[in-house]
């Protein structure tokens, strides 16, 4: 959705569904559904139901039967049948276990608990799948479904025992301690419970408080429950050929290994040495290992080929895969990885993934820079992944740009040379030039984090805040790993908005305003309020108009304009600023037809109420009186209009809309009061327009609502040009005001400021990563932009932007590598296109699936991720006059 649809549904009884039609059902439901959604939190319920049933459900009332014979109706559905989503046998018959391969939208949807709980009244049937809603993301603000939660299975020693449970990320160390003390009949003093990762011992969960996702439990994973004795020592386990009884991995005595029994800590991370060992010694296996690194990058040996294996995809891991081909693509870190990198992996570093991801990624760039063309499935490298970043886990469809941003940074933890982080204190500029100052803090950056990543891929921002209000200038040099440039036309979009004021003070007035392209609803809320002179205590509320009633409240300050078409009829009130808690009176204006029906017309008004106020029948004739007086015809030659009728009050005949309930006559102006549903946004009341009362009033006003762009229906072009790479470089870099949430304190005036905000490139990389923000977020709507994006693949000359004026350096790149995105955001496909220097050759990796592609099949409107690598300058005009594969296998690897 938009926005927060109006409600407009009727509160039908609940009884069994033999009482209820099925739009009646159908109405319930939509009910429930608006009622719901602005209460979503964090430990909410929802539950999983069959999309086969869901879809049977759906065309039951959805159907009309008025244009159907009784043969061709719908009859109403079963009992919901939840069993196709179920395994056909669990590890543990105490653990329903839902297939691992579902897929959202096609095998089943969630609904809400109150949704599901209808359902179940109505048909009955099941099983109950109850999901929990938790946070993820870094920030814990994104809510989501945990429809996998995690499956883990429990060992118990000495006493060989096992058994599986299903627990949430979000619960705690403390309730895993719990529920195996429950099920194996012990007391939480005689356990000690180990992330028992692989089969080995890897860390003691000591931390009571800690989530499961804190600690980097993921599904499917070995949980060890250890018995301790009364002496408060480890039992040792009984060894049959070096494994437990029932064949697992024998749990080392504590004694031999690397875990402090006191404090659970290890003084390697948790790893014992012979497990790093080996793991290096996979390694040093391969063929690849050489003092000078990779013994094929870039040679094509006789027969065999290099550096076009593709990747299997095992369940949506197309953006994994994608990801994967455009990083072992890039030279510099073939070259690396196929080096004796590990080295100079940081063992100890608690912001790395303890040296695995950066061993797993080395070992799957060895294996596909290996000779020959035969594709496998990283499966490794995912249980890795999902690991130390459970929201890239299970089998859903997720984002590749923020897949590489995670592996980018997590190789850099584990790589960082920087065994023990400095404090640094930031000092201020103190009218240093800006060279001495970047130069700063770029040595501070480098004196915590150094590593391959950092030397292949960061570069320096300068930004450049200023006040308002004081003028006060600050002035910073922060480090990037990419840059996520907007797809943002420099040609404005021209967008008309009818005005209205809820106090009465002025007349509508229509605004034609103009905001960027794919700017958001928070530059045309500033524009309208610049072009209507917005008082210092009003705010803008846009609202979307559809057949005379309002269709959506546009709350969202961070939605994409490209969600207002031009045809639509949008219009904007002037509220107070103090209305933080409220809601809204909508006045809807109804006319009789020449069939004696009443329908509406014209555009309706909008006022705000606190949800608490009290409001009598009297308080809204008065407001309705208010809110027209600017449109009433003046009665006398002096004096501003108000909404009288000679002497006294114009009576206008007002009726509440509760829901679909009979309309309630409030026209007389009792001191009665009204009691309004606390569950509803808005609270829509009719104006009954007569003949006569139309006559005293200018109804132009209310009447000529006009289109977003009066040119809306004009014949769209043929050929839409593309939009350069430069222009949104150029809008990336353009100045403007911070968003109100985002506010800066100022230090000079101890206040927060909206103040400007203007980027410049300041240091750039050796390897430029370019993100192409095509995904659109808002907290109802989420949308692609399939902008087609005109990238130079040769020569992207980036000197001018580069503020740094003592860098003399030509800032020239070349494309080498691409990520893909084509269909929409839920269940599109990832491709990489790679350009492989020893060959000079362009390919197309699809998966598992590795073909040729011409230099001219490159770009496309589904380029998502760029991947440049600067030019050597003294080559650049070599390689303009002549590109030899020869010439190209001498510098692919500089």
């Amino acid at each position: 959705m938009l926005g927060n649809e109006v409600e407009s549904t009727g509160e039908t009884e609940n009884g069994s569904v033999t009482e209820l039609s099925p739009e009646q059902q159908r109405q319930v439901m939509i009910g429930i559904t608006v009622e719901d959604e602005p209460q979503v939190k964090e430990g909410d319920n929802y539950y999983l139901l069959s999309f086969r049933w869901w879809r049977t459900w759906s065309a039951f009332v959805n159907q009309n039967p008025t244009t159907g014979s009784s043969s061709s109706i719908l009859q109403r559905p079963s009992r919901i049948d939840n069993t196709e989503l179920i395994r056909d046998s669990s590890p543990d018959n105490s653990v329903i276990d839902i297939h691992d391969t579902l897929i959202e939208g096609t095998d089943y949807i969630l609904v809400t608990e109150k949704i599901w709980n209808q359902f179940y009244a109505w048909y009955g049937g099941g099983p109950t799948l109850s999901r929990k809603l938790i946070t993820r993301g870094s920030s814990k603000t994104e809510l989501t479904v945990e429809v996998y939660p995690l499956r883990l299975h429990l060992h118990l020693v000495p006493r060989v025992d096992q058994s599986y449970i299903r627990m949430s990320r979000r619960e705690t160390v403390g309730e895993l301690y719990r529920r195996a003390c429950e099920i194996f009949s012990l007391k939480s003093d005689q356990v000690n419970i180990w992330d028992y990762y692989g089969r080995r011992k890897h860390a003691l969960l000591t931390d009571l408080d800690k989530t499961l996702d804190n600690v980097h439990i993921q599904t499917n994973q070995d949980i060890l429950v250890e018995v301790i004795d009364n002496s408060g020592g480890y039992r040792a386990a009984v060894k049959v050929n070096g494994s437990l009884g029932n064949g697992h991995v024998a749990v080392s005595d504590p004694s031999s290994s690397n875990h402090s029994n006191a404090v659970g800590s290890s003084t390697n991370s948790g790893f014992s040495k012979s497990y790093k060992n080996s793991e290096i010694a996979k390694f040093q296996n391969l063929p690849l290992a050489t003092e000078k690194g990779p013994a094929s990058f870039g040679v094509s040996t006789r027969g065999s080929c290099v550096g076009q294996i593709g990747l299997l995809n095992f369940g949506n891991t197309c953006f994994m895969n994608c990801a994967i081909q455009c990083l072992v693509h890039t030279p510099e870190f073939a070259r690396f990885f196929s080096g004796d990198f590990h080295q100079e992996i940081n063992w100890q570093n608690p912001l790395g993934m303890e040296g695995e991801l950066a061993m797993a990624f080395g070992e799957l760039l060895r294996r596909l820079w290996a000779p020959g063309r035969t594709a496998f499935a990283p499966r490794a490298f995912k249980a890795k992944l999902a690991r130390f970043a459970p929201q890239f886990g299970g089998n859903n469809q997720h984002d590749s740009q923020e897949l590489l941003a995670f592996l980018l940074d997590g190789l850099h933890e584990d790589l960082n040379r920087v065994r023990k982080k400095p404090y640094i204190k930031s000092s201020d500029a103190d009218d240093r030039s800006d060279e001495q100052v970047a130069d700063e803090y770029w040595a501070n950056h480098i004196a915590r984090n150094d590593s391959i990543i950092v030397d292949v891929c960061q570069g320096q921002y300068k930004s450049t805040l200023i006040c308002p209000v004081c003028d006060k200038i600050s002035v910073t040099f922060d480090p990037f790993m990419y840059l996520s440039l907007p797809l943002q036309s420099a040609k404005p979009r021209t967008m008309t908005v009818t005005v209205f004021s809820c106090d009465g003070s002025v007349i509508p007035v229509t605004c034609t305003v103009s905001v960027p392209k794919s700017g958001r609803f928070r530059e045309l809320i500033q524009a309208i309020g610049n072009m209507c002179s917005l008082k210092q205590n009003e705010k803008i509320l846009l609202t979307e108009i559809q057949d005379h009633v309002i269709h959506w409240f546009f709350e969202d300050p961070n939605m994409s304009l490209s969600s207002i078409k031009d045809d639509a009829c949008i219009t904007a009130y002037k509220i107070p600023t103090s209305m933080i808690d409220s809601r809204y009176l909508v006045l809807v204006n109804r006319r009789e037809d020449p069939e004696g029906t009443w329908k509406p017309f014209g555009t309706p008004l909008v006022f705000p109420i606190f949800n608490d106020a009290t409001i009598t029948q009297g308080d809204i004739q008065l407001i309705a009186q208010t809110m027209l007086s600017p449109m009433l015809k003046p009665v006398t030659s002096s004096g501003p209009p108000s909404a009288t009728n000679g002497d006294s009050l114009i009576k206008f005949p007002l009726k509440l809309v509760i829901k679909n309930n009979d309309p309630i006559d409030i026209s007389n102006e009792e001191e009665t009061a009204i009691k309004l549903p606390s569950s509803l946004l808005s609270v829509m009341l009719y104006i009954d327009w007569s003949q006569q009362l139309m006559n005293k009033f200018d109804m132009h006003y209310l009447e000529n609502l006009p289109e977003v762009s009066r040119n809306g229906s004009a014949p769209k072009k043929a050929r839409v040009e593309p939009l350069s790479l430069y222009s949104c470089i150029d809008a990336f870099l353009r100045e403007e005001p911070l968003v109100p949430e985002d506010m800066w304190f100022c230090p000079q005036c101890k206040e927060r400021r909206q103040a400007s905000k203007k980027l410049d490139l300041w240091r750039l990389p050796e390897v430029l990563v370019i993100h192409l923000k095509r995904f659109t977020f808002s907290r109802t709507m989420k949308s692609k932009l399939e902008t087609l994006v005109d990238f130079p693949i040769h020569e992207l000359d980036l000197t001018k932007y580069v503020a740094n004026k003592n860098n003399n350096r030509p800032q020239i790149y070349e494309l080498y590598a691409l990520a893909n995105h084509y269909g929409n955001l839920g269940s599109g496909h990832y491709t990489a296109h790679v350009k492989l220097l020893h060959e000079n050759k362009w390919y197309n990796f699809d998966d598992n699936h590795v073909s040729a592609i011409v230099e001219d099949d490159v770009k496309s409107n589904a380029a998502y991720v760029l991947f440049y690598r600067r030019v050597n300058t003294v080559a650049t005009s070599v390689s303009s006059v002549a590109r030899s594969s020869s010439a190209q296998n001498v510098s692919s690897l500089k």
